[in-house]
């Protein structure tokens, strides 16, 4: 029998499932809530290994659930920075085009921008480029200035620590290793007992669709993760950097180039790329998972991408392991970038849903099912917009689940 019993079970504590719990326990004060996590912390994978922007929303697609949810949780998380003292910079961003081809894209991504109500755009010329940023190198750009920057480890522990003062548990090192339902709920096997809840959200993430599966869903999309690597600018040369520098993103990925990311505790990174990773926290180069492997490679979705794209990551894997070409990449925007003045930093690792048919995942996916909502899909502006997610996923469990 279950050691204990709770009325909300959410499993993963990265930054959406602790802005659910908070969220719950906001709203519903009565219910016993608890939030289980495998790592000895919070915020311990995607959460704590981003580049820390406060994204605008000026990517994405207009009426999209991420375009509404960034835009909304920008502003939001601004506020919030501001309510409990957490470390943050409205700093704002050029994006960059650096050959005519790129001209179009950077002036959709304008129009979209205004579509999406940011305020305060405008499209420069090159000199107006080196008015903000004077080592950079383009030939027409988009300064966005709400743009932002902070520290979503730092956000994702305050979150945590509302969860517990507003009367919910927050329980670390307890790895789910099965769920089953019984009498009506449902039975959460871990490391560390069986909990009974009536309600449970899975916002696993780089593991999202093995709990599903736990619970004897079919999800139609397999986890893939991306990793992504990074290098820091020496310190005599962050000068190069006042800012966010940014490239024209491919249309095509989800993925926004390499780019210079201010930190808001100091220095400023390059990167990141996005190369496959052959484990689902694989953060070094040669961490591999032969069961993380063979599932992504025996994906027909998988297969029927890398056919389509073989080329594009056959040459993210070349910069992954040549840091000549990797310097290539940022010298398109900053020309003066060398070698000497970048040291090898750390990496995240991006979980990306893929469909059968080969194709990303591009907004975020929920699904409701036998009192469990299951938060399939994420990726970036996921941190940005975690205060609107997590008040949307309680809404959306609050109506499937019948509170």
């Amino acid at each position: 029998m279950p050691d204990q019993r709770f009325d909300v079970v959410i499993v993963g504590g990265g930054i959406v499932g602790l802005s659910t719990a908070m969220h719950f326990t906001r709203r519903f004060p009565n219910l016993r809530l608890l939030l289980v996590e495998k790592e000895s912390a919070v915020a311990r994978h995607q959460s704590g290994h981003n580049s820390g922007v406060i994204h605008s929303g000026i990517y994405y697609k207009p009426a999209s659930l991420k375009a509404r949810l960034c835009v909304e949780g920008a502003a939001a998380m601004v506020e919030f920075c501001r309510e409990y003292g957490l470390p943050h910079q409205v700093c704002g961003k050029l994006i960059v085009a650096t050959t005519e081809a790129e001209v179009p894209a950077l002036q959709t991504l304008f129009v979209r921008g205004q579509a999406n109500g940011l305020t305060g755009l405008k499209l420069l010329d090159a000199a107006q480029l080196r008015d903000l940023e004077p080592h950079c190198a383009g030939l027409q750009g988009i300064h966005v200035p709400g743009t932002g920057i902070t520290d979503y480890a730092a956000v994702s522990q305050k979150y945590a620590e509302l969860v517990s003062s507003q009367g919910g548990s927050v329980q670390t090192d307890t790895k789910v290793t099965g769920l089953a339902r019984l009498g009506g709920e449902t039975v959460v096997e871990t490391t560390r007992g069986a909990f009974s809840t009536r309600y449970t959200v899975n916002c696993a993430g780089l593991h999202s669709d093995r709990v599903s599966r736990m619970a004897g869903q079919k999800p139609e999309v397999l986890i893939v993760p991306f990793r992504g690597e990074y290098y820091d600018l020496v310190p005599e040369k962050q000068y190069l950097v006042r800012a966010l520098i940014y490239p024209v993103p491919d249309p095509q990925f989800p993925f926004l180039g390499v780019h210079f990311t201010r930190r808001v505790r100091g220095g400023v990174d390059a990167g990141p790329n996005a190369v496959l990773a052959f484990k689902r926290e694989g953060y070094r180069h040669f961490d591999f998972s032969l069961r993380d492997t063979a599932e992504t490679f025996g994906f027909r979705g998988f297969r029927r991408m890398a056919a389509k794209h073989w080329r594009h990551g056959a040459g993210e894997f070349y910069r992954s392991f040549s840091k000549p070409a990797f310097v290539k990449a940022l010298q398109r925007l900053l020309p003066e970038i060398q070698s000497a003045d970048l040291v090898a930093d750390g990496a995240g690792v991006r979980a990306q849903a893929l469909k059968p048919d080969g194709s990303l995942v591009d907004d975020f996916q929920f699904v409701c099912a036998d009192n469990m909502l299951h938060v399939y899909n994420v990726p970036s502006p996921a941190a940005t917009a975690s205060l609107p997610i997590g008040r949307m996923i309680v809404q959306m469990a609050a109506e499937g689940f019948g509170l």
